[in-house]
């Protein structure tokens, strides 16, 4: 994949996680990015329409933080609780609180904005549409939020999600996660079976961001794509 401008050994990695990635339940998007060097690899579902679950609730913390900045809303101690609890620990309740009381249709209209382009809200699952937890998008969505957290959002703002990011709960400790990086995961099962989806950053300085969305399809659960999301990063950053 000369293509793809990583290095050999890299590449080696590469081919290994995408072999990997094909023998297990349902589909797995990937997409990978040096920071430093531009160079990028993304298999052949990176473009898939998947539950977002909580993955969301990054963008949500991007959007929060942006409005805050600029004074259209004044965050209080109380919101920065529930940012810090969708961060840690992925809390549902939080995002429907925020969610509720910052307007979803204002938050859905910003998305795009982080390189969420693909993000669509999905309508007859809710009484309230936009609806955070019901919405999909695809790994090349998430690839594209992460880096924009990483390159544009405002330097206090960014080492607070960073900060954030790299300390989360258990619950979210798989997929893009260990030593020198940090994670935003979310996990849900919907009408189609389990999701399973980790974004985050790998090494100093953040080189390396990892965008994986699992989608199982009901050939498997919730145990199986958290493996695959873990092994996944496991074979590219060993």
């Amino acid at each position: 994949m000369p293509d793809s401008g990583l290095e050999c050994e890299f590449q080696r990695r590469v081919q290994d996680a995408k072999n990997y990635a094909e023998t297990r339940p349902g589909t797995v998007g990937i997409v990978l990015r040096d920071r430093k060097t531009g160079a990028m690899w993304r298999n052949d579902h990176a473009d898939e329409l998947t539950w977002t679950a909580s993955t969301i609730k990054l963008a949500m913390v991007v959007n929060l933080l942006e409005r805050n900045r600029s004074g259209r809303i004044k965050l209080t101690g109380d919101d920065r609780r529930l940012m810090n609890a969708m961060l840690h620990s992925s809390d549902d309740d939080a995002a429907d609180t925020l969610w509720k009381r910052y307007t979803g249709s204002t938050f859905n209209a910003a998305f795009p904005k982080y390189g969420m382009t693909g993000l669509v809200a999905q309508r007859g699952y809710s009484a309230t549409f936009p609806y955070w937890g019901y919405e999909k998008c695809t790994a090349n969505d998430l690839d594209r939020l992460i880096n924009y957290v990483l390159d544009t959002v405002p330097a206090e703002d960014r080492a607070y999600i960073v900060g954030q990011m790299r300390q989360v709960g258990p619950e979210q400790q798989w997929g893009v996660w260990g030593p020198g990086s940090g994670t935003k995961n979310g996990w849900s099962q919907e009408d189609s079976g389990w999701v399973m989806n980790s974004v985050g950053f790998v090494g100093p300085d953040e080189r390396y961001t990892l965008a994986i969305m699992n989608n199982l399809k009901g050939e498997g659960g919730y145990d199986e794509g958290r493996e695959t999301a873990t092994e996944i990063a496991r074979i590219l950053f060993r």
